[in-house]
C-alpha cells in the first residue's frame, strides 16, 4: 500500500525531468501527502504532448454514484488493475505518472509504529505508476480529475515494513507506460517491484502519522531512542 508519501521538487523540475508543459498553479512542498489532497500528475495527451496538471488522490471512476468510494481507492493492485471495474477502463486508456520524492511506510515496533522514509539513493524524483479518471458529479455537474497509484508486492528490502510498496517505473519505460497504444502485455511487465539497491530508507518522525502536519522536518532521519 502507498498512503502517504512526498513531493517537494518545484514544477520546473518535474517538467523538465518529464517533458512536461506545467499546466498547475500553486504549487509547493509536500512532506506529507495524503488521499484527498490535490497533487501533481503528469498525463500525456493524444498528441503526445505531457502536461502537469493537479489531479485528486483516490480515484473516482466515471460510474460512481458520489464521491465516497474514492478514499477506497487510493492504490490499485498491479495483479488484477486490468480486471477490476474501479480501474481496467483508466489501465487501457488513462495511465499516468505520479512524481514523488519518496514514499513512507511504517513498522511494527513494541510501542507503537515507526515511520520510515523511502526514496531513490541519488535523491531524483521517482516516477510512481498512476491511472487517472475523470468524474462528473450528478448532483452538481462538478468535474473531478482523481487518480491512483498502482501498487505491487514490495521487494526484500521493504518487506519488514509493508508487503506492497508502489510501482516505480524506471526513466527508460516512462514513455511505454504513458502511451496509450502500448502493448498490453508489455505494460504489465513493467508492473514489478524496484531494485533494492535503487532505494533508501531510514527513520523518521512519527509526527508523519498526523496528516495536518507538514514541513522538510518530516523526512529528516531519527533514532530509535527519538
Amino acid at each position: 500500500m502507498c498512503g502517504r508519501y512526498a513531493q517537494y521538487s518545484s514544477a520546473d523540475a518535474i517538467a523538465d525531468l518529464f517533458g512536461a508543459a506545467i499546466e498547475i498553479e500553486g504549487l509547493g512542498p509536500r512532506y506529507n501527502a495524503a488521499p484527498m489532497q490535490w497533487l501533481p500528475v503528469i498525463r500525456q495527451r493524444p498528441n503526445g504532448e505531457r502536461v502537469l496538471h493537479a489531479l485528486r488522490w483516490g480515484l473516482l471512476p466515471s460510474w460512481a454514484r458520489d464521491e465516497t468510494i474514492a478514499a477506497r481507492l487510493i492504490n490499485a493492485r498491479a495483479e488484477t488493475v486490468a480486471e477490476k471495474p474501479a480501474f481496467r477502463a483508466a489501465y487501457r486508456a488513462r495511465r499516468c505518472v505520479v512524481p514523488a520524492d519518496g514514499f513512507y511506510e511504517w513498522a511494527k515496533r513494541p510501542d507503537g509504529k515507526q515511520p520510515y522514509f523511502i526514496h531513490s539513493t541519488d535523491e531524483t524524483i521517482l516516477a510512481f505508476a498512476g491511472l487517472w479518471e475523470r468524474w462528473t458529479s450528478p448532483a452538481d455537474g462538478e468535474v473531478i480529475d482523481s487518480f491512483t497509484i498502482v501498487t505491487t508486492e514490495a521487494n526484500p528490502a521493504i518487506q519488514p515494513l509493508h508487503d506492497r510498496m508502489p510501482v516505480i517505473l524506471a526513466p527508460d519505460v516512462v514513455d511505454v507506460w504513458l502511451d496509450r497504444t502500448s502493448d498490453p502485455a508489455r505494460l504489465s511487465a513493467l508492473l514489478m517491484p524496484s531494485p533494492e539497491e535503487r532505494l533508501a530508507m531510514h527513520p523518521v518522525s512519527r509526527a508523519v502519522g498526523n496528516v495536518r502536519n507538514e514541513g522538510r522536518e518530516l523526512i529528516a532521519r531519527v533514532t530509535d531512542a527519538e
